[in-house]
């Protein structure tokens, strides 16, 4: 039987990354999508080889202009465990503070997106507008409105005043109004109700079989969350819900973003009203490493982070190796395309809130012998490494 292919990107109205999706169609159903990346690969890991450990805590933080604040947490625990240095629990409290404030933009961002993707451009609007007070505490904790460059090796950057505190309490108030009425929206809507349920179901034994991260597994049931299975900063003292849905569809998992924008609300309440006193960064930053590797994990607004860090002693690196959880989300997400109609593509997708810029790591080079083999990013994600 013959398939007509649609092309969906490299550039496309979806999303605002290059992707290239090869989708075949049987008349309007949906018999395969592959994605094709390698649009946006800027040799990142590379490039931090190349560059003094402090250097790299700036790169490794514009992996991702949405989440640059986990990645340069997750860089800079690696690097504290291999320097063997602990972090003040003023700092730890605060880091806490600044990631669950980039989780909050994250995903009214992709809430916002989403409703773009159906034409409730509407909603888009006025979601994009509130998300501009969340951006503006950001800047008002960081210094800085996107790229946040907040962490240092065992600590951060800046303090939070009453006054700030004050301020991030108030303005959280109002975003957890609006997040209201969008949770309504969301709960309510016909339109969106029937774009979004049974679009892109999964199950929890396939979403662990694929190995979904984040939303995404969250969305279909399954209880998995790094702050929870792996505590860092001071996650294992504030309180909060793991978020869960069973319905595994995309308005699951659009949902689970929804309801963790509140536990994000509620855990920046506790973080401000229980601050330690104390100290929030080292007098003195070391050049040098002493030899040896770590791994961190942290939990992303999209899912699971890991960064792999070897010293041998020198100043830079010998290996920074980053896995995202767009690379597994989007790698596997084949599977959430079955059975689907060509208008439900951009909704499927849409719902993984895929990162593009997170996902483009490295290509593996054979040259031994003179000869060159390529893997692509299925086979890596696969470990089929063979040579």
């Amino acid at each position: 039987m013959s398939y007509i292919e649609i092309p969906v990107g490299p550039q496309h109205p979806a999303l605002h990354e290059p992707i290239l999706l090869r989708v075949k169609v049987d008349g309007e159903q949906v018999v395969e999508v592959e994605p094709v990346v390698g649009y946006n690969h800027r040799g990142i890991e590379k490039l931090c080889e190349v560059n003094s450990f402090i250097r790299d805590l700036y790169i490794c933080g514009r992996v991702c202009g949405i989440c640059n604040i986990v990645h340069a947490t997750c860089y800079a625990q690696a690097i504290e465990e291999i320097m063997g240095r602990e972090v003040p629990p003023r700092a730890a409290y605060l880091r806490v503070l600044v990631n669950e404030l980039e989780r909050i933009h994250s995903h009214m961002l992709i809430l916002a997106v989403m409703a773009e993707i159906v034409g409730f451009e509407s909603l888009f609007m006025l979601m994009m507008r509130d998300r501009e007070r969340v951006m503006m505490l950001k800047e008002l904790v960081t210094g800085n409105r996107v790229l946040a460059d907040y962490i240092i090796f065992g600590g951060v950057k800046r303090d939070v005043t009453p006054e700030k505190a004050e301020k991030i309490k108030r303005e959280l108030d109002y975003v957890e109004q609006r997040m209201k009425y969008y949770k309504s929206v969301f709960e309510e809507d016909y339109a969106l109700r029937r774009r979004l349920e049974d679009t892109g179901r999964i199950s929890a034994g396939d979403a662990v079989k694929y190995c979904f991260v984040g939303p995404v597994a969250r969305g279909s049931g399954v209880k998995t969350d790094v702050r929870k299975e792996d505590p860092y900063a001071a996650y294992d003292e504030v309180p909060f819900e793991l978020i869960t849905f069973r319905e595994g569809d995309s308005w699951a998992r659009m949902m689970v973003r929804v309801e963790e924008t509140f536990q994000s609300i509620a855990m920046i309440r506790y973080v401000l009203d229980h601050l330690p006193q104390g100290e929030i960064a080292p007098k003195a930053i070391p050049r040098k490493l002493p030899p040896g590797e770590a791994i961190a994990r942290a939990e992303a607004p999209r899912g699971e982070l890991t960064y792999h860090i070897v010293s041998n002693g020198k100043p830079m690196p010998y290996r920074v190796k980053i896995r995202t959880p767009s690379f597994l989300n989007i790698i596997n997400s084949p599977v959430l395309f079955e059975n689907a109609q060509i208008a439900d593509v951009p909704v499927i997708f849409a719902s993984l809130d895929p990162c593009i810029s997170c996902m483009d790591r490295v290509l593996v080079v054979d040259v031994r012998k003179g000869k060159a083999k390529v893997f692509s990013m299925k086979q890596l994600s696969r470990g089929e490494l063979r040579w």
